[in-house]
């Protein structure tokens, strides 16, 4: 049985045609902003983001896959994500088309763009014609291909560790330590020598000790706090070893924890065996989780934070802010990236999340900050934007008509 043989691609002028679908108003939402001024709108909802999939059989995107022979129906099999991808490079090599908005940056139900028909320039190269409607190496990729691609190649480290000591009824004491090695929570007078590595674990672990007992009002709760406190000479040991984050437990003072790495038919949280190694945090995990979500193929974010609970039964009936000694760890570089794609960090120059560190981790973090806003750069054009303008007045509609830029 012979299949029938696809076209070849065919030499197509954007501008004239894609003007002649801009007049014929056959596609939902392709319509004139201002036509005096040559501005119209496009409905671009992006594949990473969530809510109702776009009616793929009647959008601009599959029109210009089938005029340029790139897609023939009941031959080749329906991409859409390939489709808007050859379209969005399409207009931005064209010379004759210039991007002019790219929504704002709240969550809309249409995300949409704005170009602006520009006068013909110079006609390019006769080789280049041909390429008009395509992409080059690399470029078909949708958004999330290219975040799947991007992220596990980042040299993203969980070298910082945000940790917070609460104590029943107390503000909570925080800090962040940055030790490529980890850090063994104790309290005890005695140092780590390298003499008493069995005893107290590597000497290159970050010190961290418990926060003393003595600001606590109640006297009961004070001494039975001070009781576990005195078992925990030898501490709780959190080890990074490349993208993860273990614990090891030395102390007599037994450990419950909950976390990312909890095994399902174990959620947690569950008691970490002494002098075992346990896997509490894999950077490689949540990145591929993060991704599901991104393509919205998970409903939740993937969770980075991890929970101890010293010296009592967990769970039980009591809620964790009732124990006498809880600790919460987060990995620092999880914690950003989620932010990140979750559009609530802001990356600008008067950041407050930039301004909250101590200067030894800032110095210690400036690298990955660098890559993580590269890496957001590259998702800027992810961020949605409110619904298309009404078709009954093509002049007015959510948006300023006259943003900066556009004049």
């Amino acid at each position: 049985m012979n299949l029938p043989v696809p076209p070849p691609p065919r030499r197509v002028r954007l501008k004239p045609w894609l003007v002649a679908q801009v007049n014929s108003r056959q596609y939902p939402g392709l319509q004139w902003v201002n036509a005096e001024r040559r501005l119209f709108c496009i409905p671009w909802r992006h594949a990473t983001r969530h809510g109702p999939q776009q009616d793929d059989d009647n959008t601009i995107f599959k029109a210009w896959a089938k005029e340029t022979g790139k897609y023939t129906e009941g031959v080749d099999e329906a991409d859409p994500a390939k489709w808007k991808a050859n379209l969005r490079c399409a207009l931005n090599k064209s010379r004759e088309f210039s991007l002019l908005y790219d929504g704002p940056r709240d969550t809309p139900p249409q995300p949409y763009k704005i170009y602006e028909v520009c006068a013909a320039g110079p006609t390019p190269p006769e080789s280049l014609m041909g390429e008009e409607y395509g992409c080059g190496p690399g470029e078909e990729e949708e958004e999330e291909e290219e975040l799947q691609r991007m992220l596990p190649t980042l040299s993203i480290t969980v070298t910082d560790l945000e940790i917070k000591f609460q104590y029943r009824g107390r503000p909570p004491r925080a800090l962040t330590i940055s030790n490529p090695h980890g850090c063994r929570l104790f309290y005890s007078q005695l140092e780590a020598t390298q003499e008493q590595v069995e005893l107290f674990g590597p000497v290159s672990l970050e010190q961290v000790r418990f926060p003393g007992p003595e600001d606590i009002p109640s006297d009961k709760q004070r001494f039975y706090t001070h009781q576990l406190l005195d078992v925990l000479d030898r501490g709780l040991i959190l080890q990074l070893q490349g993208q993860d984050l273990y614990a090891v437990r030395l102390c007599q003072c037994k450990v419950f924890w909950s976390g990312p790495c909890a095994a399902p038919d174990h959620p947690g949280p569950n008691p970490i065996q002494r002098e075992r190694k346990t896997k509490l945090f894999s950077l490689e995990q949540f990145l591929n989780e993060l991704i599901l979500f991104q393509k919205g193929q998970v409903p939740t974010p993937p969770s980075f934070e991890i929970f101890f609970c010293f010296g009592e039964e967990w769970p039980d009936l009591k809620p964790r802010e009732k124990k006498l000694i809880t600790v919460q760890v987060v990995p620092v570089a999880a914690r950003l990236l989620l932010e990140m794609f979750s559009g609530e960090l802001s990356w600008s120059a008067d950041s407050i999340r930039l301004q909250i560190s101590n200067p030894d981790l800032k110095d210690r973090m400036v690298e990955q900050f660098k890559e993580l806003h590269q890496l957001w750069q590259s998702q800027q054009r992810l961020q949605p934007a409110p619904p298309g303008p009404s078709s009954q007045d093509p002049g007015t509609g959510p948006w300023p008509m006259h943003p900066a830029g556009m004049h």
